[in-house]
């Protein structure tokens, strides 16, 4: 992407000043990025302790409480100041528990350096936010060949880049080996998401998995390459196997190279059950950067959020911290991932119960998350989808050849005939009696 650095806004040279070598990692839309400290933000922070303050445009009651009608503040158990914006940084008290929550659930994280999280509009708008400041359209974006479509339409359709795919499995295992193959390729940057849980697997790198997945990272960084690591965990915290690494791998790599960038990616939105929330962290760590570095990349995310949606939600975020700080939140929540463990377990007793499955599709790993996958044998599995919807009622996602099936949808009594339906459609499209139009 083409820019010109001498009309570059003096804030974004001197946030490239101050990251140094770290610059690098940056997309020329990512360098042109700053926070307006000095502009409309940088004012009314100035103003802010003024006995009259005349800056910024929320409107206030006579009293100097918000105004807000009642007609929205009585659907609303929260104080009024939710209807305030939030700021571009995002809530402060929601920054900071999200960080803390971040340390105790992944214990590796105590005493390495990372940013302050920076709240977007859940975890889609933070990998918007990536594509915008690490790519350009010469990089890859290097991505199992089993992905959320959402990658494609993001760095490729919307930013210009092009993903570059691995193969994800080999012998039931997290293909470390193509990962690095590809990091190894033609190209100085690189631009690497991990999603785990997997999304459309439900796979999640296992204990044996992880080290590869490291080790593979840090060997084509050595030779050179420029990395950006990007952590999707949007369904992290959801494992239910014995064996599986259960820490973001964003703890390894926040220390484990000067050519590697890391970026997690989370949110309220799958692990708290809030969908329609919409509030979401993104996050950076890098061997060797300083806490004013680290700042400076936050204050490019915020420029970016700035720039797009000015901030996200305001009353998502006090959402937020009033239901971290209840003291029922933790046991409410292990309330809700038993429920779909117990799918899990459910699903993991049909598959036992049930060879004859094993003539009709084959299981895809998995041992976390809201989905599994099954691989039709000797049909489409467009095919299927379609005569399980016309046939059977049942609604399925197809990807990469794959049929998901998100048991996070659907109640435990109901599993068995899900998967009774899926080996009834492919036997029917395999004997060539279906009626299918």
């Amino acid at each position: 992407m083409w820019y010109n650095y001498t009309l570059m806004n003096k804030l974004a040279k001197q946030l490239n000043k101050t990251l140094g070598a770290a610059e690098g990692f940056l997309s020329a839309e990512g360098r042109r990025m700053y926070f307006p400290y000095g502009g409309i933000l940088g004012q009314g922070a100035e103003a802010k302790k003024c006995e009259i303050n005349a800056t910024i445009g929320m409107a206030f009651e006579e009293d100097g409480s918000p105004l807000v009608l009642d007609c929205f503040a009585k659907n609303l158990n929260l104080d009024r100041k939710a209807f305030l914006y939030a700021g571009s940084f995002g809530l402060p008290a929601l920054r900071d528990t999200w960080r803390s929550f971040q340390i105790r659930k992944n214990p590796s994280l105590q005493g390495k350096v990372f940013s302050n999280p920076v709240v977007t509009n859940a975890l889609t708008h933070g990998l918007r936010v990536c594509a915008e400041l690490f790519t350009d359209r010469a990089d890859r974006v290097v991505v199992p060949d089993l992905y959320w479509d959402n990658y494609a339409l993001i760095f490729e359709e919307a930013c210009g880049s092009r993903l570059e795919t691995f193969n994800t499995f080999r012998n039931g295992e997290f293909d470390a080996a193509a990962m690095k193959k590809a990091l190894l390729a033609p190209g100085k940057k690189k631009i690497l998401i991990l999603n785990f849980p997997n999304n459309p697997t439900g796979y999640t790198a296992t204990l044996a998995d992880a080290p590869k997945i490291v080790a593979a990272v840090k060997a084509a960084a050595a030779k050179g390459k420029r990395i950006v690591v990007v952590l999707d965990d949007a369904y992290f915290g959801l494992v239910y196997e014995k064996g599986v690494h259960e820490e973001s791998l964003f703890a390894e790599f926040a220390d484990l190279h000067e050519n590697v960038l890391a970026v997690k990616l989370d949110g309220t939105t799958k692990e708290d059950y809030v969908w329609g929330m919409r509030v979401g962290f993104i996050t950076f760590a890098g061997k060797g950067l300083s806490a004013e570095q680290l700042k400076a990349l936050e204050a490019k995310a915020a420029g970016n959020v700035r720039s797009s949606i000015s901030n996200s939600s305001s009353i998502g975020e006090h959402l937020a911290v009033a239901a971290f700080a209840d003291p029922s939140y933790i046991r409410q929540k292990r309330e809700k991932y038993a429920v779909l463990k117990n799918r899990y377990r459910v699903i993991r007793g049909i598959l036992k119960t049930h060879p004859e499955y094993a003539e009709t599709f084959e299981p895809m790993p998995f041992n976390s998350g809201y989905f599994m996958c099954v691989k039709p044998k000797g049909v489409e599995a467009e095919q299927v989808r379609r005569l399980l919807i016309e046939r059977f009622s049942t609604g399925t996602i197809v990807l990469s050849g794959l049929i998901r099936l998100a048991f996070s949808t659907i109640p435990a009594k109901k599993l068995p005939q899900l998967f009774a339906n899926v080996d009834a459609a492919v036997r029917e499209l395999k004997s060539g009696h279906n009626g299918m139009r």
